[in-house]
């Protein structure tokens, strides 16, 4: 018989043994069950790994450039979300959303300092979710992910733009270089929306990364996440009771398990993973390190050889894979190990691979063999925990009466119903806290996200953090049972989210707010609702 992943989990108070005896399944990995697949594709139709060749993602470029009052550049950009295909199965095409169609979306590279101006979009009037036909229309809130933006620009939950309108976001760009990304972040749409591919890259460039790091053809970005399929080849949707959403197709830019054909050089790659819930635990099937040197919020204060490394949904680690060590003709893989609590299907034990060739290298270029040692320094990197003003703690877990996820006992609906002025956190501008981010439920693991700052992890556990974490993030790895303290600065002014980033946590109900240096009951100039609307496209429809 066919094991879908809902009869799987069903399945589960079986425990391991038990479940031995189910057609489909081969071994427990220890934290869960190995199956075949989640998706309805007949065998002969699902995607085999490294058929599929690399594809770099497509880069969006600016309508307009200009050049303010104050002399700033200012480039204006424009994005719709619509209707699209995508090829991702040998026989089928796949219906998506996203923005301009196109899974993942368009990147978009500026240099630090320079104005970006995003019109976004909503082309989906009369489009539903093609397995949620009966859902309501698609609204958006699009959310910059990484960036210290205003209030009205950060994509709060319900800062709502509908079909047939748009809204433009400002973005000033003025934190150092850094791979963030844009998505959308409607309240309890969020996992449809990006599942459904709405989610891009955007890198900020400075003089400091630039000097330091490959660039250009050498410079990677690498967008990672795990789908499953109807039979027809539309995607499939199981959240598993909000549980998580886990695929057996593992994507990288849009393509299941690709092959990159590389130069014996070394090579800068930019991964995020833009995956609902699977967490990965990537390595290469080499033994060799790779050469960390940034994470969430850009470069560490010094490099770092890592083996393998524990990489949650929303975050970004920047790394160097040394090439040159391998003849022609040998191919390296990138493998995941996985971490405990995810689902694992036969092939999410692989990523993509890579193919080195007898390219000529160009050897005058100085990055192409160097592995910098010393990065750069950064603001919160040199946060003093002396410094801190108050510790709080928040604590993740789920309400297993009403099946709900919450932050200290608290949901996104209690905030809602006090007409978001509920917080769980009230710091003054410019001050210093340490936050306790706690889960001891032992079942779970949450990529808890703090809007707008930058944080320093100072422990896991009491022990010090690993090694790949020891630069600027802004989502932090909280595995069961774990303690993870951090120290950040507030210094704007205005209403934040903060929320677990495996998505359908988020959407139910794990999302709060926090204010910095706002007094209850005094007017908001920056209220993240009622600041900055959204407005009806009357735009052409290619503008």
């Amino acid at each position: 018989m066919d094991i879908t992943r809902r009869n799987l989990l069903a399945a589960s108070g079986l425990g391991a043994l038990g479940m031995m005896g189910y057609a489909g399944l081969t071994q427990p990995l220890g934290n869960t069950v190995l199956t075949k697949s989640a998706s309805g594709l007949a065998d002969r139709d699902m995607p085999r790994p490294y058929r599929a060749a690399f594809r770099p993602l497509p880069r969006l470029a600016p309508y307009q450039v200009l050049t303010d009052a104050d002399g700033v550049r200012v480039e204006r950009y424009s994005v719709t979300a619509r209707a699209g295909t995508a090829s991702i199965l040998p026989k089928y095409t796949t219906p998506v959303i996203g923005y301009n169609g196109m899974v993942p979306g368009p990147t978009i590279s500026v240099e630090r300092g320079t104005q970006v101006r995003l019109r976004v979009r909503n082309g989906l009037t009369g489009v539903r979710h093609a397995s949620h036909a009966d859902h309501e229309s698609i609204s958006l809130s699009t959310h910059l992910h990484g960036h210290a933006s205003a209030p009205e620009f950060d994509g709060y939950a319900g800062d709502l733009t509908g079909p047939g309108y748009y809204k433009e976001y400002v973005y000033e760009n003025d934190q150092a270089a850094r791979s963030i990304w844009y998505h959308d972040h409607a309240s309890h749409q969020t996992t449809m929306n990006v599942y459904s591919g709405l989610a891009a890259q955007y890198l900020i460039h400075d003089e400091v990364e630039r000097a330091l790091l490959p660039q250009g053809d050498f410079d990677v970005p690498l967008t990672l996440c795990d789908m499953m399929f109807e039979a027809d080849g539309r995607v499939r949707f199981d959240d598993d009771e909000h549980s998580g959403v886990w695929g057996d197709v593992v994507l990288v830019n849009g393509q299941p398990w690709p092959v990159m054909q590389v130069q014996r050089r070394v090579y800068r790659f930019r991964l995020l993973n833009a995956s609902m819930s699977r967490s990965y635990r990537p390595y290469l099937s080499t033994g060799e390190p790779v050469h960390m040197v940034a994470t969430d919020g850009g470069l560490m204060p010094v490099s770092r050889p890592v083996t393998r490394w524990r990489h949650s949904p929303a975050e970004r680690y920047e790394f160097l894979v040394d090439f040159s060590r391998y003849a022609p003709g040998t191919t390296v893989r990138l493998r995941n190990a996985s971490n405990p609590k995810n689902v694992d299907f036969d092939h999410t034990d692989e990523i993509m691979a890579f193919t080195v060739t007898d390219a000529p290298v160009d050897t005058s270029d100085p990055t192409w063999r160097a592995i910098p040692q010393t990065l750069a320094s950064s603001e919160v990197m040199s946060l003093d925990p002396a410094t801190s003003r108050r510790r709080r703690r928040l604590h993740l877990k789920r309400n297993d009466q009403t099946n709900i996820w919450n932050i200290n006992e608290e949901t996104w609906s209690d905030v809602v119903a006090s007409g978001y002025t509920r917080v769980l956190a009230n710091p003054g501008l410019g001050d210093v806290e340490t936050w306790d981010l706690e889960t001891s439920s032992g079942g779970w693991f949450h990529p808890l996200h703090v809007h707008l700052v930058d944080f320093k992890i100072l422990s896991r556990n009491g022990r010090p953090p690993f090694d790949y974490e020891r630069g600027p993030k802004d989502v932090a790895y909280v595995g069961p049972d774990e303690l993870v303290r951090v120290l950040m600065r507030f210094d704007r002014r205005g209403k934040y989210m903060v929320h677990c980033h495996n998505l359908p946590h988020e959407d139910h109900d794990m999302m709060h707010q926090f204010a910095v240096g706002l007094t209850p009951g005094q007017p908001d100039a920056h209220d993240p609702i009622t600041t900055a609307p959204a407005l009806l496209d009357t735009f052409p429809p290619d503008a």
